[in-house]
């Protein structure tokens, strides 16, 4: 059973900010059984730091316990309700992807501005489109203690109106990523704010959200999941009944629901 997970205001900072965080959004033993899974997998020995010789290390996904129970807990799917809608998201049997990232001041190759691709197009590229199709919400799962230097993802508070603006004239065909990522620097004075927290956080943002890596000046490896939440596509509510997400598109593009 899902719980009311926000009220009026952190709803408002969602659409507005285009993120809200979520403490305590699962626990942290559930953190820690990840993580063995994943130093298992990385080919890095967690006690030796002379193995940890790549900036970033990317693992696919994961359907064991300590994941799957993660990204069902009541109070996520409270705010799955509240963000997107009852009904309305898939729920997840798995997480991933995880990029682990590493304490090493090398470009990791990956920090670029960017929005999060949702479908693939006819020739198998991926595409972003104005009702973000593909997409319900992009997550981020702390799944280790991340503080300023270790790598959180920075975010551009805000951009989601502007990637609205932008996306709106290519309608239902969309832009492709890399097309929409070289259109990005209109978002560059938006304020920044960084994915901080404890083991067990989850940020909550909309699909549309400008956001990018950094690289590692910490002690620690960051371990953190970015997986989707995919929409369930209902072509009969209501007409006007929008979801915050949608709300948020809507006011941006001067449609005020």
């Amino acid at each position: 059973m899902s719980l009311r997970a926000f009220d009026a205001a952190q709803i408002r900072q969602f659409t507005e900010a285009g993120f809200v965080r979520v403490d305590r959004a699962f626990p942290r033993t559930l953190a820690d059984a990840g993580r063995d899974y994943l130093w298992a997998d990385s080919g890095c020995d967690r006690e030796e730091p002379a193995t940890w010789t790549r900036p970033v290390v990317r693992l696919g996904d994961y359907p064991q316990e300590p994941f799957r129970l993660a990204v069902n807990t009541p109070r996520l799917h409270g705010a799955f309700d509240d963000l997107v809608g009852a009904g309305r998201w898939l729920p997840r049997g798995s997480l991933g992807t995880f990029p682990i990232r590493f304490p090493i001041p090398d470009d990791p190759g990956d920090a670029g501005w960017h929005v999060d691709a949702s479908f693939q197009g006819a020739d198998g590229e991926w595409r972003i489109n104005v009702t973000s199709r593909g997409r319900a919400l992009l997550m981020l799962f702390l799944f280790s203690d991340v503080g300023d230097a270790d790598a959180p993802t920075r975010i551009r508070v805000g951009s989601h109106r502007d990637v609205a603006k932008l996306l709106a004239p290519a309608g239902e065909r969309g832009l492709e990523f890399m097309e929409l990522a070289r259109l990005l620097d209109v978002t560059a004075e938006r304020p920044q704010a960084l994915a901080t927290g404890e083991a067990g956080t989850v940020y909550l943002c909309h699909p549309f959200l400008v956001h990018a890596a950094q690289p590692h000046r910490g002690e620690r490896p960051r371990f953190l999941a970015q997986p989707p939440l995919l929409p369930v596509d209902l072509d009969n509510r209501p007409h006007g009944d929008l979801n915050p997400v949608e709300q948020a598109v809507a006011r941006a593009l001067g449609r005020r629901p």
